[in-house]
């Protein structure tokens, strides 16, 4: 730990640095919270933790927080869709992903928008007509990345395309026909269900609990009061149903589609982390969207008659 961290900050990491080796992870991400609020992001290695300060996203600042991008959700839409991909590791699954948005002409008018989430991760594509690239010097967690893409769209509705995904024709223009019903604030091809909210599983097309994030598709009026993800998922799994919850807890309806002309690949945040560890952070935040939508039955389109008993059970597959 350096000696130029300012005093509270440096006594904040300890503390952190204390609870992580007793894996007391509720208190570790309270104290990741309190270091944000002083103005500084912890980055968590093999290693041990280190923390970087957040800087504005503005002239040579290397480090973009999604608070310092001005958000453009509550100006009028320019677009029928935005289309929205974080690029990582893998800058080649983005350029298979326009490729094939090349190939197969999208019926609605729409636009890209990536987020190039390292300094090696912008693809091929990023400078082609109709994609705007974000680009950050250092790596953010998976919500905040995501976020700032939402928060930099045009489109009516904006659409979360996973970089697994391969489009094989015309799937934007039903999907946006989905929120031709006034009601429907989340959608997209794969839905799940819970009479729990515990167990989640795969659901037929039709009003559902929840909109997997390989696709998910969102009215731009209802995710202005929300603003988009919850930055405490700083790993992807399960952070779609607690938006998806969000959502619905202010009124809206979520709606799977009928299958729609899309190839799902490998899912690279999936298989990047060994199983232990990816089931950790699964495990993770499952717990926080228990956390916060545990209780919340009313948000369950059919509720078993009893709660299940137990402990938690995650989805799957990725």
């Amino acid at each position: 730990m350096s000696d130029d961290l300012p005093e509270p900050v440096r006594a904040l990491l300890e503390r952190r640095a204390a609870a992580r080796q007793a894996r007391d992870w509720a208190q570790a991400d309270g104290l990741r919270d309190e270091l944000r609020d002083l103005g500084w992001e912890a980055i968590d290695a093999p290693t041990g933790s280190t923390v970087r300060p957040l800087l504005a996203a503005t002239g040579s600042a290397t480090y973009a927080d999604d608070a310092d991008l001005a958000s453009l959700l509550g100006e009028p839409a320019t677009v029928a869709a935005s289309l929205v991909a974080v690029v990582d590791d893998h800058p080649a699954d983005v350029d298979r992903l326009l490729a094939a948005l090349r190939s197969h002409p999208q019926s609605a008018e729409h636009e890209v928008v990536l987020v190039a989430n390292a300094p090696a991760a912008e693809p091929a594509a990023a400078s082609e007509t109709g994609v705007t690239t974000l680009r950050i010097q250092e790596r953010l967690g998976w919500a905040d990345a995501v976020n700032l893409g939402l928060r930099r769209s045009h489109g009516s509705v904006i659409v979360l395309m996973d970089t697994s995904i391969e489009p094989q024709g015309d799937f934007l223009g039903p999907l946006l026909g989905a929120f031709a019903d006034p009601r429907v604030g989340v959608a997209g091809p794969w839905g799940v269900t819970s009479g729990d909210g515990r167990e989640f599983g795969e659901a037929s097309p039709g009003e559902v609990d929840a909109i997997e994030g390989y696709c998910l598709a969102i009215r731009r009026e209802a995710l202005q009061p929300i603003g988009g993800f919850d930055h405490h998922f700083r790993y992807y799994r399960n952070a779609d149903l607690d938006l998806s919850f969000a959502i619905r807890a202010n009124g809206w309806q979520a709606l799977a589609t009928e299958p729609l002309p899309l190839i799902r690949h490998e899912h690279r945040g999936w298989t990047a982390h060994p199983p232990a560890e990816r089931d950790r952070l699964s495990r993770r935040n499952f717990y926080r969207f228990l956390k916060r939508w545990g209780d919340r039955r009313d948000l369950l389109l059919h509720p078993a008659a009893h709660d299940a008993r137990g402990r938690p059970a995650r989805r799957t597959p990725a």
